[in-house]
């Protein structure tokens, strides 16, 4: 049985040089990469499982490396980074990021984070998503939805309100009930929030398909996924 690979981008040689062994020795094959640009090169000739990111990198940073890759193609990912603040995990769970590890950290418990993220992938792709809507695609354990077969680059906080508004074409949502299913702290949240949010859903939906307007505003009581949609 083949090893899965893990594309490891870290900077640092002592760093890196822990992961790679702990992922060899626990039966991965590990690929390191220093720079962001050799791991969008090393994304293009190989094929991962998973990539873990180190968020600080000399040409770039572990964010905008994690939307290149995805725009290759869905790549499940644990961040590491150096810094005490929240901001770093809360920008990485937004975009969707699989897990996240503060540095330092101990090798064993990011092989067996490694493990788990790649437990919960391989028990989806059990079953393949399938279309929630007309022309969409959920696949909801790599918080990733398509349009039409195009990747949507959303936030953690819009793919929940478009999930919502996917699993039920034509039912209205009041902005109390999308705040209560999409936020994690819902009474954080206002009308207007959701409004926002919402707007730039809309753009990033356009972006992906011009000629479709999939949801649908109700004055006064809140919004819906339009039904009458062709494929």
């Amino acid at each position: 049985m083949s090893r899965q690979r893990i594309l490891v981008v870290e900077d640092e040689p002592a760093i890196a040089d822990t992961i790679v062994y702990a992922l060899t020795s626990d039966g991965f094959d590990p690929h390191w990469c220093a720079t962001g640009g050799a791991a969008i090169e090393a994304a293009h000739a190989g094929d991962f499982a998973l990539a873990v990111l180190d968020v600080g990198l000399p040409d770039t940073n572990g964010f905008e490396l994690f939307k290149r890759l995805q725009q290759e193609g869905a790549l499940p990912a644990i961040f590491l980074t150096a810094r005490s603040t929240e901001i770093d995990r809360v920008v990485g769970l937004e975009l969707g990021a699989d897990d996240y590890i503060a540095k330092p950290f101990s090798p064993r418990e990011l092989v067996a984070r490694v493990r788990t993220v790649l437990r919960r992938v391989q028990r989806s792709a059990v079953d393949t998503p399938t279309p929630s809507a007309s022309g969409f695609n959920v696949d909801d354990e790599r918080k990733l939805i398509r349009l039409h077969g195009r990747a949507l680059d959303l936030s953690r906080t819009e793919y929940r309100l478009l999930k919502v508004l996917i699993e039920r074409p034509g039912r209205v949502f009041s902005r109390d009930e999308l705040m209560e299913r999409a936020w994690d702290d819902p009474a954080s949240a206002f009308d207007r929030t959701v409004d926002a949010h919402v707007k730039a859903l809309r753009a990033k939906l356009r972006d992906a398909a011009p000629d479709d307007d999939p949801i649908v505003t109700h004055r006064g009581l809140g919004y819906s996924l339009r039904e009458d949609r062709g494929n």
